[in-house]
């Protein structure tokens, strides 16, 4: 058996409802670790040269189905 030990204050919820959780995620936001925010700048068209794809590789994907199998 499981021992769920809780230190806050906030009640232990073991059912777990959507309402419990949204609360826990707000309450935790603060200590998740978020990146800068990078201002990206838009990629000049004569630096896009396209794709290339191995004709192995075409051959398989063109064999599969539009929607998975």
């Amino acid at each position: 058996m499981t021992k769920l030990d809780a230190h806050g204050t906030a009640p232990l919820d073991t059912e777990g409802d959507l309402a419990s959780l949204r609360g826990d995620c707000a309450r935790m936001t603060p200590h998740w670790a978020a990146p800068e925010k990078a201002a990206s700048r838009p990629v000049s068209p004569s630096r896009i040269h396209g794709v290339r794809v191995p004709p192995a590789s075409a051959r398989l994907l063109d064999a599969m189905s539009d929607y998975g199998d």
